[in-house]
Order: C-alpha cells, then structure tokens, then sequence
C-alpha cells in the first residue's frame, strides 16, 4: 500500500535525522533539523489518523512534501482538506461556529434588516467586541489557514506525475482561487492584510524575524485580482453536480469583479477617515485621493461575466395561477428581459433560493458552497420556521426591511399611501379579498411587489409544510400575536420573532419539521447574477469622464456613464420582479440612481448577507446602522380591543444598535496576533 510505504520512509527519516544531529556543530541547521524532525513527526501522525496531508504553521519541508505529492490521492486529498475553511468559516449565510452553537456569519443578523433572537446578536447589534473579545467570527487565525495551504499546493502540485497537466493547472486554479477568496474574506472584514510570501516563509527564521507588515489595501487589491485572474484562464465554464462547490471561471471573474467594486467604493477609495491607519513605518495603507478609474476597473470586470454569456436570472413561466403585476403598457405585453408577460415574478424570484430548482439547473448561481452537514441553508430554514410547527422561530424582520418593500406598482408606501393605496389600519375579510393574502391579515400587507411575499413571513402567513404528515400542521396560518403558539409567551424568549415579523426566504412549500416532513435540499446563493449586474449598474453610474479597459478576452473597449448600460444591469432584476423601470429622469441624475441602486439592493439581495457590508463600503452606516431598530408591538394579543395595536411601530428596547465611526467600519484585529507579530497595526478605534 502506497500509505504505508510513506509511513516506511518517513519512520526512516526521522531515525537518519536523528544520528545525525549529533554530528552537526552549526546551531543554525541543528535548528532546522529539529523542525524538520517535529514536521515529519506531525505529517507521520497525520498519515496514520486520517486520509489527508497536513502540514503545521509556515512548515515547509521539500523532500517530505515532494514525496507526498507524488501521488494523486494525497494531492486530491490535501485540496480537500484546505477547502473545508470555504465550506464554514468563509460562509456569509449559514457557517456553524466552531462551538457548535452559530448558524450564519455575524453579518446575516448584524445589520439593520434582520435579527437572530440570541446574545451573540445582541452583542453584534451593540458592538460588543474588541481586539480581545472576538465573540464567534475570529476570522483571522482560521482564514489565513486555507492562504498557507492553497500556496503549498501552487507550489508542489507539478511534482504529481499520475495526473495529466491539464488536471494540475485545473487544481492549481482551483487553489488560486481558494488562496484569493481567502484573503477577500480577510479583507473585507479587516481591511489592509499581510500577504504570505509566494514561496512561504524561511523556516529557520525567528518569530520576530518572520513578521510581516500589514500590505496597502491596492497592493492587496491586486495580488487577490492577479490570484483570481490567473485562476480563470485555467478554470472551466461548468462543474458536473458532484463539483457544484469547486470554482469556474465565471466564479473567478465575478468574485474578482466584487473585489473591484469595493475597492472603488467610498471607504476605500479617498478615504480621509482612515488617515490614521498607517503601517509600521508610517505608510498610508488606504489612500486618502480619490480615484475615479477604479470605478471603471470594477464595471469592465463586472462585464466580463456578463460577456460570457454563461449565466442569466431564473424565470419561471407563468402559468394561469400566476399572479400578474398590474398592467403596464411598457411591459405586460412585453416577455423577460423587456417585460413580464412570460414569466411568473413571485416564483421566479422565489425559487432562486428555495431548492425548486437544482443548483445544477439554476442559471443565475455563479458560486455556491455544498451544504454543510450540520449548517447549512437547511439549518437556516430550522431557524425561521414556526416554533408550532417545531421550527426555532428565531429569525426576526426589522419594520425598516418591511417598509422598504414597494408596491405591486413600483410606488413606496409613502407614495402609495398619499393617494389612499397603502393604508395602515384594518385587516382582509376573506382569502380572495387581496392576491395573497389569506383571511384575517393586515391591509398593509396588501398589494405589494412580489419579492416581500417570497421573503417575508407577516403576521398571518400561510406555512404550507407539505410534507408533513398530518394534515392539521399542513397550511397553517401563524400569527405572532402575544400568548399564541408561535408569539411572545411567559419563559418563552428566543421562541417569538422578536419584531412581530418572521422570514420565509429560502423556505419551500414542501418544508415541514413535524412528523414525516422534510426539508428541501438548498444551496447558498454566493455569488449569483443579479449581483453582478448591480455592480455593473452601480460602477457604471459613478463615472464622469471616458476610459479604456482591457477585459478579460482581450478586448479594448470604452467604459462611461451611459444611461443604456445602467439599464442593462437594473432593469432585468425589475422585470423579473414585476416592476416597472426606472424613470429616465431617476437615470439621468447620478445621486438620484445611486439612492435607487442602493435600495434596489436592499430588497434584491435581502438576507443574503450584502446588506451589512454595503453599508459599510458605502460609508453609510453611520447613518443606518445608528437608526433603532423597530417592529411590532408584541405585548398585544389578538383580541378586538388590542389586535390593530400589535401592528403600531414599537422600539425593540432588548436589541439596541450602535455603530461608532471610524472603528465599527473594520474589525480589530485580534490582540493575540499584535502581540507575536510587532510589525502589524491596529485599526483606528481599537
């Protein structure tokens, strides 16, 4: 067995390293020969408990390593293994902490739009974390983990000779690709990162003498956009099912277009706030001038996705059940993308997320992540599911979210309700009073855009839970009404939406907890197109003057403010969603399309973890994120004299929000790592 025969050599190895320290009078190499005995100890153990290679902390040992990659199993087995951190730690939606205990990172529930009924979301919320207190999101020691090991497999992959080249350069993308979405995750959260060397670190070398300094966020910015860039010329279109969780080539280009576009973004580009966060030796590592071409950058990558012609919104037809938005003569009669006729907008949307259709199948998910055994978009669902209907009842919507949601027509709330077409009070009489809305439900509920029904579960929603087996838990209508089954009880907390108001994206009709149900297998939408067409919409519209950008097939073109191509990227998600474009004055006034970009994302992208971090490369959460939270007033039961009641705007005391600029825009990085590495800095506030 080839196993055991490297446990043979190995076992040698150590001995030979042995007898001949001895012999050995330079304290340099002993030093190293020691290491190199403690690393072949480490990989012989981990040969003989499990199937992969592992290697300790910046170990580097050519024969041991050359050995090991000589063969595919060790080299299949070791991408593998680095991939594991992609699967959990780098998650923004559903990531199991390394406790057990968290289901989603800390930005799905620590922005203004959602809430997980728990301490650790209360802290978020309040900003109750430092360098020293990392709460569950210690990104940093676990992240830079898959960066060490993807660049040990760029370096020794060649030696496999049992593979063919082309499934080397394939792994080797692959390992790109993981390597750079590693450091995105990293930057994001932290801002300006160290990048390892290439060829990993001198093992010889001290502590002190190995520290590396925080680089600038553009030198970081393009050592991820090189690492993504190299990775798409080797990585295919398409993955068969059993790979749906490996990068493409689309998933390079995209996730590269995301870095540009937040390096273009308002907190990184002329930046004035960050001026103290300065390296080691004093240089600037955000640059405080600003730069209009990086826009540019972000919208040509942006467009190289969408030139690929590999990917596009999902559409469902209509059939004679669908729902239509009202009539509009610009688009009823017009099919997807120039209108609606040919499509159901409710499903359509909706079943981009809920498992209807197969990943596989579903032309709008450039990159997903398999589901995690134990947390995954199913544990999600768990979460948000009724407590009768032996869900968690865990996840609450904030009034804000609610309230940003249009009408069928395209009008706010605030628009509609000025001319009597929104109004607050009373409630529907019969189910075919309102298009879906059952019996008994709030007005304001009624005639909104499609994407509130599918994401949003209002008081009186139906829970369909087909798959249940007994009847009586299958098309329950659930209120949240205090002293019901799913509402704020005596001894209860965590078991109520604490907002009055639930979630039903990602949910199935099919899904059902109780006695012979089942959950629908879903995926987590990680990168999916209607994104990428918002960031052509939003970098498009930023510019003022001409530029030239190569893109990735070599083409030159011209990238500027024009009207037609901002509709290229907005207008496909409106028609999918039943709404009517924008006005061409709203296109032609650039702060006036920047506010309805911005809001369009905010309902497009809701609970997809966009929100928090938006905000933040907008620098407007100073603004937002120091706004109350509110929702329904949950003390109110369902009798006549305090029902209308439960529906008036209440402060939700029990989850205060504060953001503090400029500390609250980064994260600390964590004291541990100030301490052994002298040469890295703080960020500004912590």
């Amino acid at each position: 067995m080839v196993q055991d025969i490297l446990y043979q050599r190995l076992f040698h190895s150590i001995l030979l390293l042995i007898s001949n320290l001895k012999y050995i009078m330079n304290k340099r190499y002993i030093m190293k020969m020691q290491i190199k005995i403690a690393g072949l100890l480490l990989i012989l153990s981990t040969f003989a408990s499990c199937d992969y290679l592992d290697v300790d902390q910046y170990f580097d040992d050519t024969l041991t390593l050359d050995s090991a990659f000589t063969k595919r199993t060790y080299v299949e087995g070791f991408l593998s293994n680095a991939f594991e951190v992609m699967y959990v730690d780098v998650s923004d939606i559903c990531s199991g902490g390394r406790d057990g205990s968290y289901t989603g990172g800390y930005a799905l529930y620590a922005s203004d739009d959602l809430l997980k009924m728990d301490d650790y979301t209360k802290r978020y919320q309040n900003g109750e974390y430092s360098a020293t207190e990392t709460l569950l999101e210690d990104k940093w020691k676990r992240v830079f983990e898959p960066v060490r090991k993807a660049s040990t497999f760029i370096k020794y992959v060649d030696k496999c000779t049992e593979m063919t080249l082309a499934e080397r350069s394939d792994l080797k993308a692959q390992a790109r690709f993981l390597r750079a979405y590693a450091y995105w995750v990293l930057l994001r959260q932290y801002g300006p990162i160290p990048l390892i060397p290439e060829d990993g670190f001198d093992i010889s070398m001290s502590y002190s003498e190995l520290s590396v300094q925080r680089s600038t966020f553009d030198e970081c910015v393009d050592n991820i956009a090189n690492d993504f860039l190299l990775a798409a010329q080797n990585l295919p279109l398409t993955r068969t099912a059993n790979n749906i969780g490996r990068p493409t080539k689309g998933a390079a280009l995209a996730a590269r277009a995301r870095l540009f576009l937040y390096a273009a973004s308002p907190l990184y580009n002329g930046n004035t706030d960050m001026f103290e966060l300065k390296n080691s030796d004093g240089v600037q590592l955000i640059s405080k001038d600003y730069d209009e071409s990086k826009w540019a950058k972000a919208a040509a990558a942006a467009l190289d996705v969408i030139n690929l012609k590999q990917y596009n919104l999902l559409t469902i037809d209509s059939t004679s059940s669908t729902v239509k938005p009202p009539y509009n003569s610009k688009y009823s009669d017009k099919n997807f993308p120039e209108g609606w006729a040919n499509i159901d907008p409710f499903e359509s949307y909706r079943q981009v997320f809920n498992g209807a259709v197969s990943v596989s199948k579903n032309p709008e998910i450039i990159f997903t992540r398999p589901n995690d055994k134990d947390y995954g978009i199913s544990d999600l669902v768990r979460l948000l599911m009724p407590h009768s209907l032996e869900g968690t009842n865990a996840i609450a919507v904030t009034l804000k979210q609610v309230n940003a949601y249009s009408m069928k027509d395209g009008r706010t709330i605030d628009e509609a309700k000025s001319t009597g077409d929104y109004v607050e009070d009373g409630f529907t009489t019969t189910a075919t009073s309102h298009d879906f809305l059952p019996r008994g439900v709030s007005l304001q509920y009624a005639n909104r855009e499609p994407r509130f029904y599918a994401s949003i579960a209002y008081p009186g929603s139906i829970w369909e839970c087909l798959s249940a087996q007994e009847t009586t838990n299958q098309n329950k209508q659930i209120f949240y009404y205090k002293d019901q089954a799913d509402g704020k009880k005596f001894g209860t907390e965590g078991n109520y939406p604490v907002t009055g108001i639930g979630m039903k994206k990602y949910y199935n009709p099919e899904d059902a907890l109780t006695t012979g149900g089942y959950i629908v297998e879903k995926f987590e939408p990680a990168i999916r197109y209607a994104d990428v067409l918002l960031w052509y919409a939003e970098a498009v519209n930023e510019l003022t003057q001409t530029y030239k950008e190569t893109l990735y097939n070599g083409e030159e073109v011209e990238i500027k403010r024009d009207v037609n191509e901002m509709r290229k990227g907005i207008k496909p998600v409106r028609m999918r969603a039943g709404l009517p474009d924008f006005a061409d004055n709203v296109y032609q006034d650039q702060a006036a399309f920047r506010t309805a970009l911005k809001h369009e994302r905010q309902i497009e992208l809701f609970a997809e973890s966009k929100r928090y971090y938006d905000l933040r490369r907008w620098k407007d959460a100073k603004v937002e994120e120091n706004i109350p939270i509110y929702g329904y007033n949950v003390e109110m039961n369902q009798t006549n004299s305090q029902k209308q009641s439960f529906y008036r705007s209440t402060l939700v005391s029990t989850y205060p929000k504060i953001f503090i600029a400029p500390s609250m825009y980064l994260w600390p990085i964590p004291q541990y790592e100030l301490v052994r590495n002298k040469k890295l800095t703080q960020n500004p506030g912590w």
